[in-house]
């Protein structure tokens, strides 16, 4: 079937997240990047804030007791300002807006917490999009199939028609139980040579 739209995944497709990365923005000292992220970012925690199941008060709380004292100013500003450290992906969010250009649809499903209200602004391409979900907001998270469902029920879309684009392959196999097309993301490059092979010039 052809593709109609292309559903995008945000972060390491649109923006960069790596815990690393983020870390060192609030320290200097690289031993000390290393325990905010295993205590923030790397943290089983940080998925129920992106679940919408805890608030970052409780996750500062949780990453606070595995630090020592003296990072708990790094670890609040982190929590308060680490999405303005994301930098965008230029060659993924130009090919989206080359997607659209070729009058396809374009759509955001993201496993992400509520900063996303903020953190949506850091996406080139977030002008084009034609829809997005979003974890935290629906108590649904990738891969369960129900939140891919959720996407098309909400903006009309046929789930066939769709292509999903993310670097999890555990979300990229949730999305195909949800009768998607997916692409395993290793860069704009590929993902645009795969719509060429399904016949979308881009």
């Amino acid at each position: 079937m052809t593709i109609k739209s292309v559903v995008f995944d945000m972060g390491q497709v649109l923006l960069r997240f790596d815990g690393m990365m983020l870390s060192s923005a609030f320290t200097n000292d690289e031993g000390d990047a290393r325990l905010l992220n295993a205590a923030l970012f790397a943290h089983p925690s940080w998925s129920l804030l992106d679940a919408g199941a805890i608030d970052e008060g409780t996750m500062e709380r949780v990453a606070a007791a595995r630090l020592p004292e003296r990072l708990h100013p790094n670890l609040h500003r982190a929590l308060a300002e680490w999405d303005l450290h994301q930098p965008a992906i230029t060659g993924t969010n130009r090919l989206a807006e080359r997607i659209h250009a070729a009058g396809l649809g374009v759509y955001l499903l993201s496993n992400a917490g509520l900063r996303f209200e903020r953190a949506h602004a850091r996406i080139p391409c977030w002008d084009i999009m034609d829809g997005w979900v979003v974890s935290a907001y629906e108590g649904l998270m990738k891969p369960d199939p129900r939140i891919y469902q959720l996407l098309c029920d909400r903006y009309g879309l046929k789930p066939a028609e769709c292509l999903f684009v993310d670097d999890n392959r555990d979300n990229v196999a949730g999305a195909m139980v949800a009768g998607m097309e997916a692409h395993l993301f290793v860069g704009a490059d590929a993902l645009g040579h795969e719509l060429m092979q399904r016949g979308t010039e881009v």
